[in-house]
């Protein structure tokens, strides 16, 4: 699949190929004593739903360190701070912490503005975050 800019990627689907809409990737990896979900793009109301599904599955395996990759984190809705609510909350539940990593200028403002940034411990860094 190709990355094209405005959230479109090129995908083949029985030998045509579409323009789908796709707005976040997530990634995720087991780094360490934690695992890593790396969020790329945009996180609105459109793929939220797939962040907090992503991030509750984690949670729901046992994972008790979490850390969020946000370096590739362009944008971020309201839609998708109560799915990383939803996910806080059900991590604290279980007796773990979620980190944040490497956010941009533009949706660290989103954090400190809403009140979210006491939420989460803020790292400037992915391999900080993993200390």
């Amino acid at each position: 699949m190709a990355r094209f800019q405005d959230s479109l990627a090129l995908d083949t689907l029985g030998g045509f190929w579409d323009i789908v809409p796709m707005s976040v990737q997530i990634h995720t990896n087991k780094e360490g004593n934690g695992t890593v979900v790396q969020l790329q793009g945009k996180v609105d109301a459109t793929s939220a739903p797939s962040v907090e599904q992503a991030l509750v599955g984690v949670i729901d395996q046992g994972e008790k360190r979490l850390v969020l990759d946000c370096a590739g984190l362009d944008f971020i809705s309201s839609a998708g701070l109560r799915s990383l609510l939803l996910a806080v909350k059900k991590m604290k539940a279980a007796g773990g912490g979620i980190s944040l990593a490497a956010l941009q200028p533009n949706v660290k403002e989103v954090f400190d503005i809403s009140g979210f940034s006491a939420l989460f411990t803020i790292h400037g860094s992915r391999a900080d975050a993993l200390k």
